[in-house]
């Protein structure tokens, strides 16, 4: 463990071995650190927040402060860091709100530069949040799901896998996991093809969700007979069948 004389950690917080702590740090008493983790100067961490092995956090990252939510009446929540993640510049992470909630990062997550994850968000494996990206409350962003620079997310608002959305866009109805988006307001402009073949989707998989798209999107039927139609006419395959229940499951209606 290497702390810098001039950063400040609290005696009760729980710090593995190989943790890195730069000049000028905050560390609260209720943080737990694992091992290799590298935090930058004048980084704060603090909060009832658990970080996990061999992330990377640099310069003035603030990570398990009080949520914005004005509800926020003090109770106990969490934020929970996985593994091997990159937080960087001045990049936020706000605690859950509401008593045990959590805020979640997963694993191998890249938040950029002064991009914001708000109360209760739970950001999943691979996710990439580009230069300051705004997650409002209770937002959910999907595993190796883009999101381009400055723009905003509503909350409640479901972002699907390997959904990549373009800079400066503003999402408020859920973003069907594959989809290529862009705009203020966000519009779906067809499938991610190019996240789709680095993630190594079957072929047949990409020309049945090709499919799908259409009727979902170009057919001019409402979402309740397009869903009908892509049960009964779209081969099946694990992507169609994630589409289907993703769309079927939405709340706050799908981006069109």
């Amino acid at each position: 463990m290497k702390i810098h004389p001039t950063a400040i950690v609290d005696k009760k917080a729980e710090l593995a071995d190989g943790v890195e702590v730069g000049p000028y740090c905050m560390i609260g008493p209720d943080v737990k650190i694992g091992s290799g983790t590298v935090i930058g100067a004048h980084a704060v961490i603090d909060g009832y927040t658990t970080i996990g092995r061999k992330n990377r956090i640099f310069t003035g990252a603030v990570i398990g402060s009080i949520t914005q939510d004005l509800k926020f009446k003090g109770e106990k929540s969490f934020v929970r860091i996985g593994d091997n993640n990159i937080i960087r510049e001045y990049a936020t992470v706000n605690m859950g709100t509401g008593r045990e909630t959590s805020t979640v990062v997963g694993n191998n997550v890249l938040l950029m530069a002064y991009s914001h994850v708000a109360h209760d968000c739970v950001v999943k494996d691979g996710a990439i949040l580009a230069n300051c990206v705004a997650l409002a409350g209770y937002v959910t962003v999907e595993e190796k799901a883009i999101i381009g620079g400055l723009s905003g997310v509503h909350q409640f608002v479901r972002i699907g896998r390997l959904a990549i959305i373009g800079g400066c866009s503003k999402a408020t109805q859920d973003v069907v996991p594959f989809s290529n988006c862009d705009g203020h307001p966000l519009k779906i402009y067809g499938l991610n093809t190019v996240g789709l073949e680095r993630a190594e989707v079957p072929q047949q998989s990409r020309t049945n969700l090709k499919k799908a798209f259409k009727v979902l999107f170009n057919s001019g039927l409402n979402i309740s007979s397009a869903l009908k139609q892509i049960k009964a006419d779209v081969p099946k395959c694990p992507e169609v069948d994630e589409l289907v229940k993703f769309v079927s499951s939405s709340e706050r209606g799908i981006s069109r």
